[in-house]
Order: C-alpha cells, then sequence, then structure tokens
C-alpha cells in the first residue's frame, strides 16, 4: 500500500473551475466571476484563487485581460496542448498527420452523413466559390477550413471531430494561395473538394477517401511551388 497523497487546496479549486467550465457554466468568451466572488462561493483565500486562476491561464483555458477581468478562452486542456504543437509543427508534417485524420473522416461522413449535413456542406463550398471570385483570402480559408471540419462532424465521430478541431489553425494557414486567389483561381485546380462533396454525396467511402488524400497532396505540390 501506498500512502495516501495529501491533495493542495489549489489544486482542488483547480479541479472546481475545471469542472464549471467543462459542464459549460461559464462558456468560451464568458468572463468568470471575480476574485472576491470566488474567494466566497468556493470559501477558500484569495491567494488560492489567484493560484488557481495562474493555472488555468499558464493551461491556455483562461485569459486575463488587464482591468478586465479573466475570460474563457478555451475548454479542453488537451485540446490546446495540441494547438500549441501544431503551431510549431512542420507543415508537411501537419499534412502527413492529416492523411490519417482526412481519410478517416471522409469515409465515415460518406457511411453516416445526414442531409443536414449535405446541406451545409453544400453551403460551405458555396461560400469558398464566392470567396475565390472575390480574390478574398480570409473568406475563403474560413469556407474551406469550415468545409473539412463539417466532413469530421459529418462522421458522427465526436472524438474525430474534437482532434480535428484542433488543427484549425494549421488549415487555415495551408489553404490560402494568395497568389492564385488574387487571380481569381481556385488552388484545388482539379475540384476535388467538389469531387469529395460527390463522394459522400453518394455514400462512395472509397472516393471519398480518394479524394479526400488527393486534396492533401494538392496542398503539398503548393507548398514545394510557394515554399
Amino acid at each position: 500500500m501506498r500512502q495516501i497523497q495529501r491533495r493542495s487546496l489549489v489544486d482542488t479549486v483547480v479541479d472546481e473551475l475545471k469542472r464549471e467550465i467543462a459542464q459549460g457554466s461559464w462558456a468560451i468568451g464568458d468572463r468568470i466571476p471575480s476574485e472576491a466572488e470566488l474567494t466566497t462561493t468556493l470559501g477558500v483565500s484569495r491567494p488560492s484563487v489567484r493560484e488557481a486562476v495562474r493555472s488555468l491561464v499558464q493551461l491556455g483555458l483562461l485569459e486575463t485581460r488587464q482591468g478586465d477581468g479573466t475570460y474563457v478562452v478555451a475548454t479542453d486542456a488537451t485540446q490546446v496542448a495540441l494547438r500549441r504543437a501544431l503551431r510549431s509543427a512542420d507543415s508537411r508534417e501537419v499534412i502527413r498527420v492529416r492523411r490519417a485524420l482526412d481519410a478517416l473522416a471522409a469515409r465515415e461522413a460518406a457511411e453516416f452523413r445526414s442531409e443536414t449535413d449535405l446541406a451545409y456542406l453544400a453551403e460551405q463550398l458555396r461560400q469558398r466559390s464566392a470567396a475565390v471570385a472575390a480574390g478574398d483570402t480570409a473568406a475563403f480559408a474560413e469556407a474551406d477550413l469550415a468545409y473539412h471540419l463539417g466532413i469530421a462532424a459529418a462522421s458522427g465521430n465526436r472524438l474525430l471531430t474534437d482532434i480535428y478541431a484542433s488543427f484549425d489553425g494549421s488549415i487555415r494557414e495551408s489553404v490560402a494561395d494568395a497568389s492564385c486567389l488574387a487571380r481569381g483561381a481556385d488552388p484545388d485546380r482539379a475540384d476535388l473538394h467538389d469531387a469529395l462533396f460527390r463522394a459522400i454525396d453518394a455514400r462512395d467511402p472509397e472516393a471519398a477517401q480518394s479524394a479526400a488524400l488527393g486534396v492533401l497532396e494538392q496542398q503539398e505540390r503548393l507548398l514545394d511551388e510557394h515554399p
């Protein structure tokens, strides 16, 4: 038998604050109660609350804004850690990891998608095309990101969707080829995003996987053309 370790009061406060965030009591963008309010509610000292909040800021769940309070900026510390790792990862490393995720998302979306999912994906493709025509890089990146996240969501696999969401920043950076957009051209020269949509619509997992991997191959070629 091992000795039972006594937990610090700060650790207990950290767990309580994490629980409030995870349960949705405080959503992303919400300002949490003040230090004085938390001290009263939790029945602990101000230093304990202060240290617990500082720990959650370091984890990336909270953000302190000078003179304005502390806000929830994320709900999952694991996802925050993955996002931080992705920010420093090489673009080709990200694409290699995405091959596994995109292939699985495409196959499962083709099997389990709903009509609502299809309508959402079609709208993101429409917005993507409109952004290309307008040469709007930011709108293009947002629509393309929403399209790929929508495919993950259409799979019905919550874990896959959560992991995929961690890639949002790297996907946004990788899809925007400003030189193509400035000419009113789509970086997807083979219309593979449309092919991917058609395969999901047709419930064809093999074709969906092939199109999804083709999109990533094109992105890798763009990296070679624009290092």
